[in-house]
């Protein structure tokens, strides 16, 4: 039953008590109840008006001091205001709680809890499917290019060229480099067709050689004595012979040529105008049309690898991603000093924004209230303490009941 019509049949009570009194016969009793039922009627009455007189005015009129929450609206919203902004939610009290929270620890423990749920880390690995089906790889291209090239063309490229030559020599490349050099040049010159272009070649420059006098008549001797293949065998064998006293490492002009590709390498890198010109030849096929096709296959090919282990891990459980997880907070836990230091970050930038916006409380209570005519005001009061406020009507009434019995009884006492 609710607190309103049980103040209503409590008041009820009390009246058709007293009136039934009025009509039965004189005796002590009778008259002990009628007065229990008047003081019961009377307190229920005042009760009632009390009561009524805080929200309205009784029955309509006006009468003076009643109604008085509407009366004193703006008196009660400041107050309210004052009590919420100084007492209730100050800003000591604020920057208190808020200087005794750990922030990441409590993030990290309700982020914990949250995927630590099956459902929760399959609801994550299909969104990541999801997306990274749907990123448009095709669009991503042109912006991937462009930064690539905006990269290259504005990356130092003589201090990383410096590098990699650097490192590259410490390992010996340049050595595997001329020896790989010198293997590929010695299978060209094995072949057979080698053989007959390397005579032909030395059979025509032979006979464009003009000598006079005696060393003329033994060089045309000479001519006239090799034909084109034996020149060309005369020349592959020489070439190959080279090849492999250069590929020996005690070789005196193998260290000379390792020498020369030392420094033609460095002043290369320290040509400018060549390092500019090798970075623009670079972003310009970047852009290119063949670079775009090459990077959106790695795109497609990243895009399928990635599906694929999400996939995989959906089909585990999301164990993957857990232990991912786990590994990034172990990791964060660890750092105690980067801990610390974010804390203190958070921490102070919730404080700061706490004291600029404080006022912002007050405010706001003030803009929902206004936004409340009186009758809304009323019935919001009325839910929130209205079943309180009829329970003193109950009180009242039964209060009054036993005062009029007690005072019956009171007048029925010699006191002469």
């Amino acid at each position: 039953m609710k607190s309103r019509n049980l103040a209503a049949i409590s008041l009820v009570a009390m009246a058709c008590g007293f009136l039934l009194t009025l009509f039965l016969p004189e005796n002590t009793a009778v008259k002990l109840l009628r007065g229990g039922f008047e003081a019961g009627l009377v307190g229920g009455i005042a009760d009632w008006f009390a009561v009524t007189a805080l929200f309205r005015h009784p029955l309509g009129l006006p009468i003076p001091h009643t109604s008085l929450l509407l009366k004193n609206r703006n008196k009660i919203v400041e107050s309210l205001i004052s009590a919420m902004e100084n007492e209730l939610l100050n800003k000591e009290s604020i920057e208190n709680k808020l200087r005794g929270i750990r922030f990441i620890s409590l993030g990290s423990s309700m982020l914990t809890k949250f995927i630590s749920r099956k459902q929760t880390r399959m609801d994550i690995l299909a969104r990541l499917s999801g997306l990274v089906t749907q990123i448009p790889a095709e669009k991503a291209l042109p912006y991937l290019q462009s930064a690539l090239a905006g990269y290259v063309r504005n990356a130092d490229l003589k201090q990383t060229a410096d590098t990699v030559v650097t490192r590259l020599l410490h390992d010996g490349r340049d050595k595997e480099a001329l020896d790989y050099g010198l293997g590929q040049a010695e299978v060209w010159i094995s072949r057979p067709e080698t053989k007959a272009m390397l005579g032909q070649l030395a059979s025509s420059k032979l006979a464009e050689v003009k000598l006079g006098g005696f060393k003329g008549v033994a060089f045309q001797a000479f001519v006239g004595f090799v034909d084109e293949e034996m020149l060309g065998e005369l020349l592959q064998n020489m070439l190959r012979s080279a090849i492999r006293d250069i590929q020996d490492e005690d070789n005196v002009y193998r260290e000379d040529i390792i020498r020369e590709i030392r420094v033609a390498l460095f002043q290369l890198v320290n040509d400018e105008e060549r390092m500019k010109a090798l970075a623009d030849w670079a972003a310009a096929e970047l852009e290119g049309q063949q670079a775009g096709a090459f990077l959106l296959a790695r795109l497609e090919e990243i895009r399928g690898r990635v599906l694929a282990l999400l996939e995989e891990d959906r089909v585990h459980g999301g164990r993957g991603l857990f232990a991912a997880y786990a590994l990034l907070a172990r990791r964060i836990a660890g750092e105690k000093e980067w801990v610390s230091e974010w804390e203190d970050k958070i921490r102070s930038s919730l404080v700061a924004f706490a004291e600029a916006n404080h006022y912002r409380i007050g405010v706001l209570v003030k803009e929902n209230l206004d936004k409340m005519d009186d009758a809304s005001l009323v019935a919001m009061l009325e839910q929130k303490v209205g079943k309180d406020l009829q329970w003193i009507r109950v009180n009242g009434a039964v209060c009054g009941f036993v005062v009029g019995l007690a005072l019956t009884l009171i007048q029925w006492i010699p006191f002469t």
